[in-house]
């Protein structure tokens, strides 16, 4: 069963919610994010090296450096203010009508370390490195992680009750979603939480795979430079967003390539016929219908591939997978590219972006064909994980995604 706590988040003051919180460190490149950051903007610490002119290389020391530094001068100025007592925390997310609620928790480090926070996907350890450092530099997890939870009518319950109160902060994006936080300060209710979660049997990472690895392992490493360490020290919990499965969406991942391996654009089609049941679609956007059909855009037209029956192992959890499907049957047999993670000739488009964006990477001439998929489910997630399996490479998108700066978790 999983351990969560209450913390004294770091966090803006109500006027300054929406100047403060930042999209994720990961979401921006530097330019990106140069060009989006205002005055007191979250991302002048977590992308700090936005700050030097020209933008500096984020891995250098004087960029480190300067994320303490910015840390500091937002607590001095102001603009994060540190809550007086431990709390929990409610974030709603609200996207195209749809909402899904959160509790902001301390999430356990033991409990990742012994499994009990699942995961779904492969870290890199110099990902891993470059969080790690940034979490120790600022003795806090700046920014949160994206657990879900087996659904409990009890902790929904209770956030209802809680979301009928004025909000801390209540805003809408730039990007047309909105961020609502309440705080939850009764002793009883702080308690109640706790204690019921500690029946939950899991948390499953939705979104945060390397932060999460990140936060956890510096916290082991704090445990065993502590010569005096009980378990009950901040450093044991670390910043995490947990929502109920029935909240979550999981988005479209798609793909697009640079070549063909050496065939045109008929004999490609040509051989796909091998293996799915190929449909010229026309010039009009076609979306995936259902699990094992896919579309394709190549030479001004989109196709429905429907894997024939055969193709694909049923009774495997990671083998019915679309994204499998895609990368053995056409990424690997037909145009060599062997391992996603590090093959320059394919690049990866979250769904928010839209089908459109598919058909400009290959209509500009960057692209020589795109692959959109249809999106995974919370259930095959949970599948996955709870049989210690991994997802291939990008094969969830979860939106919208969270705000980072609206609470952050001191290590001490």
């Amino acid at each position: 069963m999983v351990k969560v706590k209450p913390f004294a988040a770091v966090r803006p003051p109500k006027a300054l919610a929406q100047e403060v919180a930042s999209r994720p460190y990961d979401v921006l490149n530097s330019k990106e994010a140069k060009a989006e950051a205002g005055e007191k903007s979250l991302l002048h610490i977590i992308k700090p090296e936005i700050d030097f002119d020209p933008i500096a290389d984020e891995h250098s020391q004087q960029v480190y450096d300067k994320a303490v530094e910015n840390f500091k001068l937002w607590q001095e100025k102001g603009w994060l203010v540190q809550d007086r007592k431990e709390m929990y925390y409610v974030y709603a997310q609200t996207m195209e009508g749809r909402t899904q609620y959160g509790l902001v928790v301390g999430a356990n480090v033991e409990d990742y370390l012994t499994g009990k926070i699942k995961k779904h996907e492969l870290t890199r350890k110099d990902k891993e490195e470059d969080r790690m450092i940034h979490v120790r530099i600022q003795n806090a997890n700046v920014e949160p992680v994206f657990f879900a939870y087996p659904d409990n009518d009890e902790i929904n319950g209770i956030v209802s009750e809680i979301v009928k109160n004025k909000p801390e902060y209540d805003y809408i994006a730039d990007d047309g979603f909105g961020h609502t936080f309440w705080t939850v300060e009764d002793e009883s209710t702080i308690k109640r939480i706790t204690n019921i979660f500690a029946t939950i049997p899991a948390f499953y990472v939705a979104d945060g795979h390397h932060r999460t690895a990140a936060a956890a392992l510096v916290g082991e490493e704090k445990r065993k430079s502590n010569p005096n360490h009980t378990g009950e020290e901040e450093y044991n919990y670390f910043l995490a967003v947990v929502f109920p499965e029935s909240h979550l969406k999981i988005i479209d991942y798609n793909r697009v390539v640079k070549d063909l391996n050496g065939m045109t654009s008929a004999d490609f089609i040509e051989k796909l016929n091998e293996d799915f049941v190929v449909e010229n679609m026309g010039t009009d956007i076609y979306k995936p219908a259902a699990l094992h059909n896919f579309s394709m855009y190549i030479n001004g037209s989109w196709y429905s591939l429907t894997a024939k029956p055969g193709t694909y192992d049923e009774k495997d959890p990671v083998g019915v997978l679309d994204v499998t499907v895609m990368s053995n049957l056409v990424f690997d047999k037909l145009l060599d590219i062997k391992d996603l993670r590090t093959s320059k000739r394919i690049d990866f488009i979250g769904g928010i972006r839209g089908l459109g964006e598919l058909k400009k990477r290959v209509d500009s001439g960057e692209m020589a064909a795109a692959f959109a998929l249809y999106p995974v489910s919370m259930r095959q997630l949970i599948d996955i994980a709870d049989t210690g399996n991994i997802m291939p490479p990008k094969t969830t998108w979860f939106e919208p995604k969270l705000r980072s700066g609206l609470a952050i978790h001191k290590l001490s």
